[in-house]
């Protein structure tokens, strides 16, 4: 059966004449000038198009295999490209470049976004990643845009908060995982926050993690760049996501990607000290954190997802210790959930490390959650209790595959609910240690790195409940 057409007609190519179609299934076809049958999805590769004198001129993104291989999967990389054809006639190529317009239009992409760039993150490159990989995506697209360079801590939530979103399409942050936690914190604590939670996000890595764009990218197996993000926002697709609300009496935190207590938490924050070795200060500092291992004192209370029942003791502790979310004048007020009505168990320390995650990836070589998902309600929780050092040290060269949770020393379930109860180290009571959640100290104990810095939050019981599906990202499909 012969595909039906949106458009079908002559033009010239190299000189050449040829014919242009554009099918229902949104396949651009036409022969070269050595008469080889050429394609294009609109959906996929085109970014837009335009009328350059006597011609169009389409512009696109097109995925070729770049050589070697990574992982066991060969290397792709996408190289824009454009397309010229030159129609017969002046209502020949009106007609053509309205038709192949109207069907980029109606796949309902971004036409306006609102851009973060975060020039302190990562290697302080996100400008040149803007630059050279942004910028020009845009412009090939046709997509107008406002620029924001976040000049402090928080600055892009107090953007966020204040943002007349009916101007925009999506936003976008040029940075890692920092920005994108203070845009959706912005985006809650408004007074349209149900409206403004439908607001797409999408981000372009340009940090030291890049967890969220990692996870989104592996989960279509595409590699975490900059030019497949972008891809993945300018196509318009969107995907929902699970965000956690942290709190502790009148303070709480709006998380997105994970928690940490323990030896993951000591190893990211204390490790800020070695900076100047760049991201191998991570494996230094980890080595060390090990050898001179601590184990912390707590307990950790939760609500099990089903088919996790069984884990740890029941417990009443939940019940009667979780203290209610207090109304806010304005903005999301938290999980609805009966958390009375569930049934908790409980985990009694010493810990060597607690990691709650939201995604996947926790930066781009570290597959903390190989079974967490975007959207399901839950949150993956990984606990150590006991581990020898030989066997913590392969564990921790495993996380680049997320096979470190098959280990026996490794608890690894999903949760609704969480209450964590931190402690002092086990060999010094005076010693406390560091509660983390997306890269942001949630808390600081006693005899702890920069300890004398103010946190959010101090160093005690904490909160946590997860409500599903609340923001909103651009996602590659």
């Amino acid at each position: 059966m012969d595909q039906q057409h949106i458009l079908c007609d002559e033009v010239l190519v190299n000189g050449g004449k040829t014919g242009l179609t554009l099918s229902t299934d949104g396949i651009l076809r036409w022969y070269d000038h050595g008469n080889v049958l050429q394609c294009l999805s609109v959906e996929k590769e085109v970014l837009g198009v335009s009328m350059v004198g006597q011609q169009i001129e389409i512009r696109s993104f097109v995925e070729i295999d770049s050589g070697g291989f990574c992982f066991g999967c060969s290397r792709r990389s996408l190289v824009r490209k454009s397309f010229n054809f030159e129609p017969l006639s002046e209502d020949s190529l009106r007609n053509l470049c309205e038709k192949i317009q109207g069907y980029i239009d109606s796949l309902g992409r971004p036409k306006k976004l609102f851009i973060f760039v975060n020039p302190f993150g990562g290697r302080k490159s996100a400008f040149k990643v803007f630059t050279d990989d942004v910028k020009p995506i845009l412009e090939d697209a046709n997509i107008e845009y406002k620029l924001q360079e976040t000049k402090y801590q928080l600055h892009a939530k107090e953007v966020s908060h204040t943002l007349d979103l009916t101007k925009y399409d999506g936003i976008i942050c040029v940075s890692g995982d920092g920005i994108l936690v203070e845009v959706v914190n912005g985006l809650l604590e408004r007074e349209d926050w149900q409206a403004a939670l439908k607001m797409a996000i999408g981000v372009i890595p340009a940090g030291t993690g890049n967890g969220m764009i990692k996870s989104l990218l592996d989960s279509v197996g595409q590699p975490c760049t900059a030019a497949y993000a972008m891809l993945a926002a300018i196509r318009g697709h969107k995907r929902s996501l699970d965000v956690a609300t942290i709190w502790q009496g009148d303070t709480r935190f709006y998380s997105v990607l994970m928690l940490a207590w323990g030896l993951i938490a000591d190893i990211d924050i204390e490790s800020e000290q070695y900076r100047w070795m760049g991201s191998a200060r991570m494996d230094f500092y980890g080595l060390q954190r090990i050898l001179r291992l601590r184990r912390y004192n707590g307990c950790i209370s939760f609500v099990p997802a089903p088919g996790f029942e069984d884990v740890g003791e029941p417990s009443s502790l939940g019940v009667e210790s979780m203290e209610p979310l207090k109304a806010r004048q304005h903005g999301y007020e938290g999980p609805n959930v009966e958390l009375g009505s569930l049934s908790w168990r409980k985990l009694n320390g010493p810990f060597v490390s607690i990691w709650l995650h939201n995604v996947p990836w926790g930066a781009e070589n570290t597959m903390a959650a190989p079974n967490a998902k975007f959207d399901d309600g839950y949150l993956d929780l990984i606990v150590m209790r006991e581990c020898p050092k030989m066997a913590l040290i392969s564990l921790m060269s495993g996380l680049s595959n997320g096979h470190y949770v098959r280990s026996p020393h490794v608890l690894y379930i999903k949760v609704k609910a969480v209450i964590l109860e931190p402690g002092s180290r086990t060999i010094d009571s005076t010693k406390e240690g560091i509660i983390d959640s997306d890269g942001e100290v949630l808390a600081r104990g006693n005899g702890t790195y920069r300890c004398h810095l103010k946190s959010l939050m101090v160093y005690g019981k904490m909160q946590i409940v997860v409500d599903r599906g609340l923001a909103t990202l651009f996602t590659p499909i």
